[in-house]
């Protein structure tokens, strides 16, 4: 309430002061300013063109904006009005920049002041410092809205026109330039980052400060380790990176499927390799928990089991010994990208590949990246290989094979014959998945939903069935790098609305672990 008060008084005087000069102006009478003050002469300013825009009086434009501030503290303080609060952001933002452009035409070109008016000034002033303290979340929300409209209307338009590996390419180099710039963290911070003590968990003895993370196959040449922080990422998996570098496979690697909702992926675990990866890495500090996610490397010189193995804990083994900061691993045993016949997804495969791991005893937490396609069954027969190894949780999931999808607009599909699908053709079976797991094994792994994420509400679906943390990449291509604080937002409006005060109150809220 205090605030609302503080809002008011100001307000009020802003708006005395601007009745004060609306009397006086069409009254024809200049007001007394004294010639001491400011190199003061109210005359000269108050009968100046600049007075009027559109022969409208200044000072009668003022009684309107000071007295919609009025109207809009009311409204946003005292009945928690959103809306309210955003036109509150609105109204004193171009308050206190219209004062700023009036004082220095009263001082570069005008050549005298109006204390009125610079009354009038210094009341702007005092209710944007105001917005800036008391509405904080408000301000933000609001920049986050209108830089969503900005992507969706005029940024993604053009970008859906450009080749997508060329787009992908320029923003990982432009987040990599925010992240090298500490001035360009800040600004990003300020207009739209916000941290919620209600979205921050520990899990695996990590501490995530929010649980939406970017999931592996976006920065696969670690650009972006020191940039994603300020976009409201709460952590982030690089890769996946493999022991030997890949370059990628035949193009196309990416498409775009727009009515699907969707991204064709045919990169084949791209990268610069474990030992180039490191060399990136290698003395680096994070501001979020950065996994690195690995996997076999993609050749057909690879053409057993055994030797599949042996690649994978190679490139373990130099992540392990090169002493990277990073938080926790992935094992990415579920990409359908892959050059050969090599699988991991039979029990006894999975064993052998596990019993392998286990004896490294790794650093750090590993999370095994898992595949949406196989049966409950299957799924359920992996689950049960993973929960008696070392493997701290599971991610649901990876990409979408079957073609056929419900979700994928076959005219789309036919565009191309190679690769498989992300996005909102992933979304059911992923929380299919996630459901299963947690209601079997949610005691005993960790589940970190990954697919079809487009809104706080496809991520709070996924929290609720189960999983604690979520991963996504083609949401935020649609929908913007605003994307990721608007989930954070929304969760904790969703929580709320359930009368939840943390997010673990909400994740399984609508599954049941057996007992």
């Amino acid at each position: 309430m205090f605030r609302k008060y503080l809002f008011i008084f100001v307000a009020i005087a802003g708006l005395l002061d601007a009745g004060f000069l609306t009397y006086e102006h069409f009254s024809n009478f200049i007001p007394p300013c004294s010639e001491n003050i400011l190199f003061a002469d109210c005359g000269k300013v108050l009968n100046s063109p600049y007075s009027l825009i559109f022969g409208i009086p200044l000072a009668l434009i003022g009684i309107f904006q000071y007295g919609l501030i009025l109207l809009a503290t009311i409204l946003a303080f005292q009945f928690k009005k959103r809306i309210a609060a955003y036109l509150l952001v609105l109204l004193t933002t171009t308050g206190f920049l219209a004062s700023i452009y009036f004082v220095f035409l009263q001082v570069v070109v005008i050549k005298a002041t109006c204390l009125y008016c610079l009354f009038s000034a210094f009341t702007s002033t005092i209710l944007f410092i105001f917005t800036l303290i008391f509405l904080k979340k408000d301000r933000k929300r609001l920049t986050l809205a209108v830089f969503h409209f900005t992507y969706a209307y005029l940024a993604k338009p053009v970008f859906f026109q450009i080749n997508p590996e060329t787009v992908h390419t320029t923003m990982v180099r432009i987040g990599e330039t925010i992240g090298s710039w500490p001035i360009l963290k800040l600004a990003t911070k300020f207009l739209i980052h916000q941290t919620d003590p209600s979205l921050t968990q520990t899990i695996a003895g990590i501490r995530f400060k929010a649980p939406v993370g970017l999931a592996a196959g976006f920065d696969y040449e670690a650009r972006l380790t020191h940039s994603l922080a300020s976009f409201g990422f709460g952590f982030q998996s690089i890769g996946t990176i493999t022991n030997n570098p890949y370059e990628g496979n035949p193009r196309p690697m990416l498409g775009r499927l727009p009515k699907s909702k969707s991204l064709m992926v045919n990169k084949g675990f791209k990268n610069l390799g474990a030992e180039g990866t490191i060399a990136k890495l290698h003395k680096s500090g994070f501001q979020i928990p950065v996994g690195v996610s690995i996997g076999m490397t993609n050749t057909l010189k690879i053409k057993t089991q055994k030797e599949g193995i042996t690649d994978i804990i190679a490139a373990f083994k130099k992540f392990e010994n090169a002493k990277i900061a990073n938080a926790y691993y992935e094992l990415n045993i579920s990409c359908p990208n892959l050059l050969g016949k090599i699988t991991f997804y039979s029990p006894k495969n999975l064993e052998e590949l596990l019993a392998q791991v286990d004896k490294l005893k790794l650093s750090k937490p590993l999370f095994m990246k898992m595949p949406i396609e196989k049966s409950d069954k299957e799924t359920l027969a992996m689950l049960s290989v993973i929960a008696k190894h070392s493997p701290a949780g599971v991610i649901f999931g990876n990409l979408q094979k079957d073609r056929k999808n419900k979700a994928l607009v076959t005219s789309e599909v036919a565009k191309f014959p190679i690769g498989n699908f992300s996005g909102k053709p992933t979304y059911q079976r992923s929380n299919e998945l996630i459901r299963l797991a947690y209601k079997n094994y949610g005691k005993k792994l960790v589940i970190i939903g990954c697919g079809g994420i487009f809104s706080a509400q496809d991520a709070y679906t996924k929290i609720t069935l189960g999983a604690s943390l979520l991963q996504l990449i083609t949401g935020m291509i649609y929908e913007g790098p605003s994307l990721i604080m608007q989930i954070n937002f929304g969760l904790v409006d969703l929580l709320e609305k359930d009368g939840f005060t943390h997010i673990s109150q909400a994740i399984g809220s609508k599954n049941q672990i057996n007992k």
